[in-house]
């Protein structure tokens, strides 16, 4: 099975501008993804997708020069990873180079374990199901959310969980942006990374579930990757 690892890395982020070039723990925030891509062995091609040449240059002297700048019409906010994958895969196509799956690695979710994706490609291959991703325990409940309602008050979303004591319930856990392996044949069908046929790889650590779109999320981000990190 041939598998093209993807770096999707728009510029222009109204929210931390700069965010993928900027340092993070001592090198730029995309170069984690970089790295980690390159010491998976089973991975048969790195390809960065950027419209941004500052960040072009960052992944050359990362070592990984992008083969073009991606299409204008890619580099809005109305694009989406999909968009972008797609786009990088019928770009090999055209040049006779086909992948049977493909992995995302996103630059904001910078910590990652090489075990938890060496288990996603056993589901992808010995479970021969269509895609994996993965996921960490989600911050709340969803049996334990509310909206507002009629005059300002507060109703639960979900009237059962009315008389629910938090350590009664079952595990809740959410996409944690990490991970995302999938076959693509599947992708090009459902135009999704998340078809009906997808595992999950479990990560229960805080340090495997950063996700970094604020300010805030940078600072919390590099304290816990300086002190509860070991695989910097």
């Amino acid at each position: 099975m041939r598998i093209l690892a993807i770096v999707p890395a728009r510029g222009g982020s109204k929210r931390l501008p700069g965010k993928n070039i900027r340092m993070f723990c001592g090198k730029p925030l995309i170069q984690w993804s970089l790295d980690f891509a390159a010491a998976i062995e089973w991975l048969d091609a790195i390809e960065v997708s950027t419209d941004d040449e500052d960040i072009a240059a960052c992944c050359a002297m990362a070592g990984h020069l992008p083969a073009r700048l991606r299409p204008a019409h890619l580099a809005t906010d109305e694009a989406t990873s999909v968009d972008v994958v797609l786009d990088m895969l019928d770009w090999q196509a055209d040049k006779g180079v086909h992948f049977d799956a493909v992995a995302l690695f996103q630059p904001t979710t910078p910590i990652r374990k090489k075990e938890h994706w060496e288990s996603a490609r056993r589901l992808l291959i010995d479970e021969q199901c269509d895609a994996v991703v993965g996921f960490g325990p989600a911050r709340s409940h969803p049996l334990l959310t509310y909206r507002e309602g009629e005059n300002g008050l507060m109703t639960s979303f979900l009237p059962s969980s009315k008389s629910l004591r938090a350590q009664d319930l079952e595990p809740a856990f959410a996409i944690n942006g990490s991970l995302y392996l999938i076959r693509t044949d599947v992708l090009r069908k459902a135009r999704t990374f998340f078809p009906p046929a997808t595992r999950a790889v479990k990560m229960m650590e805080i340090v495997h579930n950063l996700d970094i779109d604020t300010e805030f999320d940078w600072q919390f981000s590099e304290w816990v990757t300086n002190n509860f990190c070991g695989e910097k």
